[in-house]
């Protein structure tokens, strides 16, 4: 795992997708091609977020970028 990833780590993030929404949530672990986050809030333009339940895992192809405020 390179340093940038271990900087991210058991941070607060959020994930740009390909779609056009975001998960917001804790980087929990980072095993190669997939991001798995806690606490994760799901953002969809014009609605309300959603908490989403258990660990969210988001496949490194969906991400455009990665937010860490």
């Amino acid at each position: 795992m390179g340093v940038f990833r271990k900087v991210l780590l058991l941070r607060r993030v959020v994930v740009n997708l390909d779609d056009g929404s975001s998960i917001e949530g804790v980087l929990f672990r980072d095993p190669g091609n997939l991001l798995v986050l806690k606490n994760a809030i799901y953002h969809e333009p014009g609605a309300e977020p959603v908490p989403l339940d258990g660990d969210t895992i988001i496949d490194r192809a969906r991400v455009l970028f990665v937010q860490a405020p």
